[in-house]
């Protein structure tokens, strides 16, 4: 390329050159001349060497620069790049199992020497910054309360093209020009040339455009640099401060500079004026209140009322404001302000005229006079104070040395609302229905009892019974009774008998009666044999009722015994008559979809063929169909159960027979399979509504992080801390459903110690596992 004039190209050694055949003598004396210096040797006659010229061009001396034209020299239109020697980086090949050549080995060997290399100074030293700190001082003629000031700064040399900046820290409202007070540049020395990095020196001075700026102390890589280069820094020197700078520190003693008369004299001859009481006052407690809640009983009310108001008083002009804290459907208008912001005087409130002398600060209410505890006269009423906040309280310790009494429970006890009596029973209609007109104005149909309906379909308990102290011509007559269980409804049949005279059939229609005698309604305890009975004013004595009947009253109900071999036989039957296929059968029970049967899915099963087994027999048939016995029937159980095999190796091979022995520990392992799902279920409710909460709503977790960090200072919660940000935010949740989302997404953690953090990520993360619906 082009060369300035004075620039020498670097000569770069290139290592041992490769193999090539031997050059010729001449070329390689030409080669011999062109690689030495042969500036010494002597010019003999034949011994001259002619270095080849490989660029013809003309040598160009001048250049135009800002329209001037100059002519190029060095250190006045160009300078010589800067070149710095660092070290090599280690050999890089890889050799192998094979071992290293004779090449390589010869390659090492010559190489061995040079360890060092050259590298230009913007490459090795980039972003390689010396930081010295320090301060300079300039004349104040604006003021007496200084003569000089003090600025810091920091001083920046760049190692990479040796130059340097000054920068100084920009304060708010200073009135003065800061930021950047050197710019970039090599800086030139008064003797002639450049201000180099030896020259800067911890402790000594440097002048620089006519300020003089003192080197007070480095940071630790500077020390470190020059270290290196065998010049050591000394030791720092902290910063001197100005006047200015000693006022604004804060010391252990008294608040402010101390009221004098010298201080005030020397103000107002300034100009400025010294500050008064009251806006000293505002400055030092702007936007500070003191909050205390307090309450009020209201006598002049037709019913006593204890209504709660939170009272404010402002610390920077001891002003005060009542407002009064409705609670929900309390009935009265929405104006929350009792009193408005202003001074509180003492006593009760009296209108003043404008001729009237003005009240002195002492008339009026101040803070001291509020307490927690005790009653305070506002307004003309009596307030009593219960609790403050927790500014209020440090407040009076730290300020007024008086802390204040904890928390006064004020609630009163919940008021016993009277109800009337429940009116008695006509005996028209059901019970249900009646109490229908007395639980609302517009009653509604009483619902059935729909599982009673379906499970003690059929059944009812017959009775024969006859009128208690008859007249003579009934003194024959039998009445069968009959209680139906399924509604508990009752009806009164009176059988034809031969030469009675009297004409018989349907005695009391079948409905939901009244027995006289008790007042309740009729109950199968009423009807036991040597009892009586009264309906409609007319008095029956039971003497006698069937063996269905009796087998009932003794054993608390009839247990029928079923087969339980044909049962199973015909629940497989109507199962392959259902489907063709037993895959659909088993989605046909399986409600839930989660590939098992429950004991509750396989009473349905039971029920739809109308087989009132009890809760024993049913869990006979399931351990059939469940062959593993972990407590619920899989698909392949299932299948096995329900279909024969494809391939036997015996002629009419069947299906093993039905034990129908009970096992109390197989019925243990299904209720243990119920609660687990149960509980799945409640943690999967919990995730869900958790987790909708924080991830649909886009800022909810920056949220959340806010309100842990005011519950607490440490990075871990508790759940029922969980519970009381998630409240605070306006979501309610049950400290159980927290805790089992906590322990669901993160598996093995104390529930006292949740890092929140991680607790808002995994929800995040985990919600759409969780489907609304499976």
């Amino acid at each position: 390329g082009r060369q300035g004039k004075g620039c020498v190209p670097r000569r770069v050694s290139a290592g041992p050159p490769p193999f090539r055949p031997a050059p010729r003598p001449m070329a390689a004396a030409m080669a011999v001349g062109a690689a030495h210096d042969l500036s010494h040797v002597p010019n003999l006659p034949g011994f001259g060497f002619r270095a080849k010229q490989r660029q013809h061009r003309r040598p160009q001396t001048f250049q135009m620069m800002n329209g001037v034209r100059v002519e190029q020299e060095e250190g006045v239109t160009f300078e010589r790049p800067k070149f710095v020697t660092v070290q090599k980086a280690l050999d890089q090949r890889r050799h192998g199992d094979t071992g290293k050549s004779i090449a390589a080995a010869d390659y090492v060997e010559q190489g061995a020497a040079r360890d060092c290399t050259q590298m230009p100074a913007w490459d090795a030293l980039d972003r390689h910054v010396l930081r010295f700190y320090g301060h300079f001082k300039e004349a104040v003629v604006e003021t007496n309360l200084e003569n000089y000031r003090v600025r810091h700064c920091t001083i920046l040399y760049y190692l990479e093209d040796d130059t340097l900046q000054i920068t100084e820290k920009k304060q708010d409202n200073s009135g003065i020009p800061q930021g950047q007070l050197l710019r970039r540049h090599r800086l030139p020395k008064p003797e002639g040339g450049f201000l180099g990095w030896e020259d800067l020196r911890v402790g000594e001075t440097i002048a620089m455009y006519g300020r003089v700026f003192q080197v007070c102390d480095c940071d630790p890589w500077t020390r470190s640099f020059y270290e290196a280069h065998g010049t050591a820094q000394g030791i720092g020197e902290p910063l001197e401060m100005d006047a200015f700078m000693r006022s604004q520190v804060k010391d252990d003693g008294p608040k402010g500079i101390p009221k004098t008369a010298e201080r005030m004299y020397r103000e107002v001859q300034m100009g400025g004026g010294h500050v008064n009481a009251d806006m000293q006052q505002f400055l030092e407690w702007d936007r500070k209140v003191c909050r205390f809640y307090a309450v009020m009983d209201d006598l002049l009310t037709p019913q006593f009322e204890r209504r709660p108001f939170e009272v404010l008083y402002f610390l920077a002009d001891d002003t005060v404001q009542i407002s009064e804290k409705y609670p929900h459907n309390c009935g009265r208008d929405t104006f929350p302000i009792f009193f408005r912001r202003a001074k509180l005087a003492r006593g009760e409130a009296k209108l003043h005229g404008p001729m009237q002398q003005p009240k002195s600060k002492a008339d009026f209410v101040h803070v001291s006079d509020f307490a927690v505890g005790e009653q305070c006269d506002l307004l003309g009423y009596r307030f009593f104070f219960y609790d403050a906040d927790e500014f209020t309280r440090q407040y009076f310790e730290q300020e007024l040395g008086t802390p204040l009494e904890p928390m006064f429970d004020v609630r009163l006890p919940e008021r016993a609302v009277p109800r009337p009596a429940t009116p008695p029973y006509t005996g028209y209609g059901t019970w249900e229905d009646s109490m229908g007109s007395v639980h609302a104005l517009m009653p509604k149909p009483p619902k059935r009892d729909m599982v009673k309906l379906f499970g003690k379909a059929g059944q009812a308990l017959r009775f024969t019974a006859q009128f208690k102290d008859p007249k003579p011509e009934d003194q024959d007559r039998l009445f069968v009774v009959s209680y139906f269980l399924s509604d508990d409804t009752i009806s009164i049949h009176e059988p034809p008998q031969r030469n009675l005279g009297i004409v018989t059939g349907r005695y009391l229609e079948k409905a939901i009666h009244m027995n006289q005698m008790t007042g309740q309604l009729f109950q199968p305890g009423d009807l036991k044999p040597g009892q009586s009975f009264k309906v409609y004013n007319r008095e029956f004595m039971v003497i006698d009722c069937d063996e269905y009947t009796r087998k009932h009253l003794e054993h608390g109900g009839n247990k029928r015994n079923f087969n339980l071999q044909a049962v199973l036989e015909k629940i497989r039957e109507s199962m392959r008559q259902q489907y063709p296929l037993a895959r659909d059968i088993f989605r046909k029970f399986d409600q839930d979809k989660d590939g098992v049967l429950t004991r509750e899915e396989f009473m349905q099963v039971l029920h739809k063929w109308t087989f009132q087994v009890t809760d024993d027999e049913a869990l006979v048939l399931m351990r059939h169909f469940d062959v593993h016995g972990d407590g619920q029937v899989g698909y392949n159980e299932f299948c096995d159960a329900l279909l024969d095999e494809d391939y036997t190796q015996q002629m009419l091979k069947m299906k093993p027979p039905l034990n129908e022995e009970f096992d109390p520990a197989y019925a243990q392992r299904v209720q243990m399979r119920e609660e687990e799902r149960q509980e799945v279920e409640r943690v999967r409710t919990a995730m869900r509504s958790i987790g909708q909460v924080v991830t649909m709503q886009g800022r909810m977790p920056i949220r959340l992080s806010k309100e842990f960090i005011h519950l607490t200072h440490k990075p871990t919660v508790t759940c029922d801390e969980i519970c009381i940000a998630f409240a605070n935010l306006g979501h309610s949740f049950d400290v159980e459903d927290v805790r089992r989302a906590v322990m669901h997404v993160l598996p093995g953690v104390d529930p006292e110690a949740v890092h929140y953090v991680d607790f808002v990520k995994a929800m995040t993360a985990s919600f759409h596992d969780f489907s609304g619906k499976r």
